[in-house]
């Protein structure tokens, strides 16, 4: 069977405190959001969910500068109106750092949807993808991702089922979604691939 990688590492700081979000097995989740910014000046709030024992010990305020690695994980949320993907940064170690700002994500997996280019107004590449990252116990986690440029270029000339290894970053964008009760603000999560790797590759982590 050929491996899978899901490896995200963000520094940042909490955009808020902890809150809760779900119990599974007896476990309670909590989430929060995290404040991680570019170099451009921009910043991305990737969604962490944080099991309550990672949480013990440490306080959480918005502010706080933390250091979370863990997986990007994708859950089909049914409730309300229509099926909505959501994308949540699954936390595996969480602890306070130093003030910083570090996003990298390591994806390996199958591509499970035909890639899209096509071009912006000023005419640079772009191609989005679904990704398709098996977990343990035969679950996977379907994530979107983007190129541009040379990379989206040579991913789009891939076919549904090839295999795929990547180093990105997580990145949140919003968007105005129109519903039957009127506009709504909405926030994107996606990868956006910086490079495309062999698998040998990331076996450093």
């Amino acid at each position: 069977m050929e491996k899978s990688q899901n490896y995200v590492e963000l520094w940042g700081t909490a955009g808020a405190a902890p809150s809760f979000s779900h119990e599974n097995h007896g476990e309670s989740f909590y989430r929060f959001p995290l404040r991680v910014e570019r170099l451009s000046g921009q910043s991305d709030l990737p969604l962490i969910l944080a099991p309550s024992t990672l949480l013990e010990g440490i306080d959480i305020a918005e502010g706080t500068p933390l250091r979370v690695t863990g997986q990007l994980r994708s859950f089909n949320n049914r409730s309300g109106h229509g099926s909505r993907l959501v994308i949540s940064t699954f936390a595996q170690s969480l602890e306070p750092c130093d003030d910083g700002h570090f996003n990298r994500i390591l994806l390996s997996g199958v591509l499970c949807k035909q890639p899209t280019l096509r071009r912006t107004p000023l005419g640079r590449s772009i191609c989005d993808m679904i990704l398709a990252v098996n977990r343990r116990y035969g679950r996977a986690d379907y994530l979107p991702c983007i190129a541009w440029g040379k990379v989206a270029a040579k991913i789009a000339e891939m076919q549904v089922g090839d295999r795929l290894t990547l180093e990105g970053r997580v990145q949140s964008r919003t968007y105005i979604k129109q519903t039957d009760a009127g506009s709504e603000e909405r926030t994107a999560y996606e990868v956006s691939v910086m490079q495309l790797l062999d698998d040998e590759e990331t076996e450093l982590i």
